[in-house]
């Protein structure tokens, strides 16, 4: 019976030292800090970068969020207004290897990790804002391994933008260059062709 006790027991805490492989509990939503028994966060500077298409958002207009860096395994991913430890906002369709989380009442509040495949910089996040006036920021703990992991990685602040601008997407911008490029082009070629035309 002694025995049997103990097998329970020891299978008892390698489950909580184990940490969450399937993704990080509600009760990391506020402070973001994985439940990992005995193990902190690091102290060096993270080598993770939160990257956005945008610094600025409006309702209902998708921002996309790009985790740059070495690859990763884990995350735990919000937006937040400072002050605040609600998550704010809805994420879109989590990407492969990660989950939605409920925070703050909100089913979509947040994502994370759904196993410890690698993730990395193809991995992209997608959020849409909510009828906020505040300044918002993204904010993620970030983890290489179990008992390797960053808190507190933050992008930069977005503020709202003004009521019926138009604003593009990076891809969009790049879209628009492009074709200005080739529109110019076709011009110079045209205008070439009417100069040969006259001189002729």
């Amino acid at each position: 019976m002694e025995r049997v006790l103990g097998g329970v027991l020891a299978l008892g805490v390698l489950g909580l030292v184990s940490g969450y492989p399937s993704g990080a509990p509600t009760g990391a939503c506020e402070d973001m800090i994985p439940r990992h028994t005995g193990v902190k966060p690091q102290h060096s500077p993270a080598p993770y970068i939160l990257l956005t298409n945008s610094k600025t958002f409006n309702p209902g207009k998708p921002i996309t969020v790009t985790i740059t860096g070495p690859e990763y395994r884990g995350v735990l991913l919000e937006a937040r207004t400072k002050g605040s430890t609600e998550a704010l906002g809805t994420w879109m369709l989590p990407p492969p290897d990660t989950k939605f989380l409920q925070c703050s009442g909100n089913p979509q509040g947040a994502v994370t990790h759904s196993n410890t495949n690698v993730k990395g910089n193809t991995t992209v996040y997608r959020w849409t804002p909510s009828n906020t006036t505040s300044p918002i920021y993204f904010m993620a703990t970030i983890a290489q391994q179990r008992t390797v992991f960053w808190i507190n990685v933050k992008s930069v602040t977005l503020t709202r933008g003004k009521p019926g601008a138009i604003y593009l997407t990076t891809d969009e911008v790049n879209d628009s260059a492009q074709m200005g490029e080739g529109n110019l082009l076709l011009l110079v070629i045209t205008c070439f062709l009417l100069m040969v035309q006259v001189l002729a």
